[in-house]
């Protein structure tokens, strides 16, 4: 039977998997021309909230069903001094995580746009792991 331990470092592992999936998506999206970088944007923001939800787990804080980058931040900043000031600006994605998915709600994003996503969604990801490291270096708890 797992622990505790083993049952969180399990689900932390789980939202960093998924984040990374959605990360290189994002990227490879952006190699292509495209007649919109929408999707781009939507992966970028799917990137940066799984990777904040692992942060959350990990510190076994719990989060609503949310797509708001904003709210998961002030979440993180119970456990992570800083993070909020740190990554407010990539509050930006939370729109393209379901707002900018149905006709007519937004334009499409453009080629710059594009590349702003996957840049915000990657300074999440590098900020994230910063402050996982010493965490994911330890390994899963009760293996040795």
């Amino acid at each position: 039977m797992r622990s505790p331990e083993q049952v969180i470092w399990d689900l932390v592992q789980g939202w960093l998997k998924k984040a990374e999936e959605d990360f290189h998506v994002a990227g490879e999206l952006m190699e292509r021309d495209r007649v919109s970088y929408t999707p781009v944007g939507f992966h970028s923001q799917q990137a940066a909230e799984k990777f904040l939800k692992g942060l959350l787990t990990r510190h076994q804080i719990a989060f609503p069903k949310t797509h708001a980058i904003e709210e998961l931040l002030v979440l993180a900043e119970r456990a992570e001094s800083g993070i909020h000031a740190e990554l407010r600006d990539t509050e930006i994605l939370s729109p393209y995580g379901v707002e900018i998915r149905y006709p007519g709600d937004r334009p499409d994003l453009t080629q710059s746009e594009g590349t702003e996503a996957v840049r915000l969604a990657d300074r999440v990801r590098t900020t994230v792991m910063r402050r996982l490291e010493a965490y994911v270096r330890a390994g899963r708890p009760g293996t040795s």
